[in-house]
């Protein structure tokens, strides 16, 4: 038989309106005694909360769904576990579904949030749910965008200063000798994901303030299961690159993994850098120069951002978009040309 709140009073010896006030953590005018009266008796009982009146009493679920790209990067792992952190902090739950970059899944998912009645969204984009989420600014849904943004479409979003990792990368490369660069991303189109795009465009601007022409060959983008493919392209040219730019944690594996089955060495064959400071990157044989987001930061922000919009009782129309920078860890894989 499921236990009250009312059983829980009269164990503690105390009103029904104490046990909620502790309950929802207001101890203003409650004293030590009575908390740990309240508290043993929600042990010696098994008392678990009815969240279902909580949420229909307060009109909030108290969950919020997060539509991940992919969970296969540690980069949106991290993401993850900082919301999940930053929510559990206001006693908000946390759904974390896996679209895959496959923007119909995506739709899906945000569709099924919404009829489940979580309270707000956090969501790794895609182009073409554009619509969707136009409707959803309009009906003042609240929502946020992490990693990559969508133009003409006001929402808080939070996401690195990509193009300025591409520099980073390139920068160092060039002061090591390099000219030679390519670089490897997922797949591009009209369509490109906020992070591919400007990461390309970060590589491109870079070179060319460097007065160093953009080889077309060079840039190889596709998807994960074309990627050593892709390697071989780059290291099978006449003139082959010196140097490659891995844009994200599971490309850099899938280099790595070329570089082994092919015998090539790193810096001695080709020097590396990836973006993503992956955990086995700085104990990696050579220990492998990252350019490192934010994650953690990344994903607190964009929680507090949805509780705040969550909390609001009249949306604002302007919309905040956060970039964070990301910082260099230079290691061992770049190799210094004469």
């Amino acid at each position: 038989m499921v236990t009250t709140m009312k059983e829980v009073a009269e164990r503690a010896g105390v009103s029904k309106s104490t046990v909620s006030q502790f309950l929802h953590k207001r101890y203003n005018y409650m004293s030590e005694n009575t908390k740990k009266k309240i508290e043993q008796a929600i042990e010696d009982l098994s008392y678990i909360p009815n969240e279902v009146a909580r949420s229909l009493k307060q009109k909030k679920t108290f969950i919020v769904g997060v539509i991940s790209s992919t969970i296969l990067s540690r980069f949106t792992t991290e993401v993850v576990r900082a919301i999940e952190d930053e929510c559990q902090l206001e006693n908000v739950q946390v759904i974390v579904c896996n679209t895959d970059d496959d923007s119909l899944k995506e739709k899906k998912y945000v569709q099924s949030m919404i009829a489940r009645q979580v309270d707000g969204l956090i969501i790794f984009p895609t182009e073409e749910n554009k619509k969707l989420y136009v409707s959803l600014v309009k009906n003042g849904y609240p929502f946020v965008f992490v990693d990559r943004k969508i133009d003409e479409i006001s929402v808080d979003t939070v996401l690195l200063n990509n193009e300025k990792a591409s520099e980073l990368a390139v920068e160092a490369l060039i002061e090591h000798g390099h000219n030679n660069i390519g670089i490897i991303t997922f797949p591009l189109g009209k369509k490109a994901i906020t992070t591919r795009s400007e990461r390309l465009s970060g590589y491109r601007n870079t070179l060319g303030k460097h007065d160093i022409p953009v080889n077309e060959n060079y840039i190889k983008s596709g998807r994960l299961d074309e990627m050593s493919n892709l390697i071989g392209q780059l290291f099978h040219m006449k003139n082959p690159p010196t140097a490659i730019i891995a844009t994200n944690d599971m490309i850099l594996e899938q280099v790595l993994i070329y570089a082994k089955n092919n015998h090539l060495t790193i810096p001695n064959d080709f020097s590396l850098i990836g973006i993503d400071d992956v955990s086995f990157a700085s104990f990696y044989n050579p220990p492998i120069t990252t350019v490192s987001q934010p994650s953690f930061e990344m994903g607190k922000r964009s929680a507090r951002l949805l509780l705040e919009k969550i909390d609001q009782k009249e949306h604002e129309e302007l919309s905040e978009i956060i970039r964070l920078n990301p910082a260099i860890n230079h290691r061992e894989s770049v190799q210094k040309l004469n």
